[in-house]
């Protein structure tokens, strides 16, 4: 298959790509900076998102599109022209991806569009899943429900479209590497009350889904990007400093934590308890659906 990739040079984006090429498929990595990499047999870089470029003219066929890109969350306090960045590179990717699927002769069988758990806004008692219809009412629930509205558009095109909500993903880059620091330290500790609930994944079954989504047919709408079994942050802190060997004792205090990052620290104090249902009911298999073992898998 030929598989277009947004986002496709970075973190989950380079480990799609190695899983695709591994698995015989070509990967069209659509960057703005195409001359900064160099082709292989296997994988095509091609100029987007740029007036200069028109992908169209570079690609053959195209099976599937996935898109992953936009700014990373917690990389710099939320200020407002922060918060407006966040929206606008997933509003901006997402809109260039439904303008590829209109200037392409031939359509391709599916998009999977990257989203988010935070579009079920923040609980501490109830549990999510696909079924969960109404967005929450905070800023990261706002930005996941336009995200996946402007790829909503791909339907038009008779593209079936996934939106795979991802929760915390966990691998040797993204949140992990920040979160073993305290540990490492020897000051690890709940973060504020330690109930916040946290839906994690490992990496291997965010690409794992993602390679499903393509290739099941009868896959559509929201898929929750979760493992099948969430865990307190009080919990997850303890199976962290297990693995690690080191202690978990030193709490870091709401105040002190909303006092440093300010309206960032929800991605610290704040969660949801997220079911992978549908993924589930549809037999996929999760390599690492318990913590312990996806932790060390990675920290070995």
């Amino acid at each position: 298959m030929n598989i277009v990739v947004t986002g496709g040079t970075g973190f989950v984006g380079r480990q799609l790509t190695d899983h695709l090429v591994k698995q015989g498929h070509h990967v069209y990595i659509l960057t703005r900076s195409p001359e900064k990499h160099s082709d292989t047999e296997s994988i095509t870089y091609v100029g987007w998102l740029h007036e200069s470029y028109n992908p169209v003219e570079h690609l053959p066929y195209i099976h599937a599109i996935v898109n992953l890109a936009g700014e990373s969350l917690n990389s710099g306090r939320w200020t407002e022209e922060k918060k407006q960045a966040i929206l606008n590179s997933r509003v901006q990717a997402t809109e260039g991806v439904i303008d590829l699927i209109d200037k392409m002769q031939d359509k391709p069988n599916v998009l999977v569009n990257a989203s988010a758990v935070g579009f079920y806004g923040r609980s501490k008692t109830k549990t999510f899943t696909e079924e969960t219809t109404e967005a929450g009412r905070d800023f990261l629930a706002s930005v996941v429900e336009e995200w996946e509205e402007r790829a909503e558009a791909a339907k038009e095109y008779d593209v079936r479209t996934v939106f795979v909500r991802f929760g915390i993903i966990l691998g040797e880059e993204g949140a992990l590497p920040k979160m073993i620091i305290p540990y490492k330290m020897m000051i690890g500790g709940n973060l504020g009350s330690g109930e916040q609930w946290m839906s994690w994944i490992h990496v291997d079954d965010v690409v794992g889904l993602i390679d499903f989504s393509i290739h099941h047919e009868d896959v559509n709408g929201p898929l929750n990007g979760t493992a099948p079994n969430p865990k307190r942050n009080k919990d997850f802190g303890r199976i962290l400093s297990t693995v690690l060997n080191r202690p978990h004792w030193i709490p870091a205090p709401s105040f002190a934590l909303k006092l440093a990052l300010g309206e960032m620290s929800t991605l610290l104090l704040d969660g949801q308890s997220v079911i992978p249902k549908k993924a589930i009911e549809h037999g996929y298999n999760f390599r690492y659906p318990e913590l312990r073992p996806a932790l060390a898998s990675i920290l070995k």
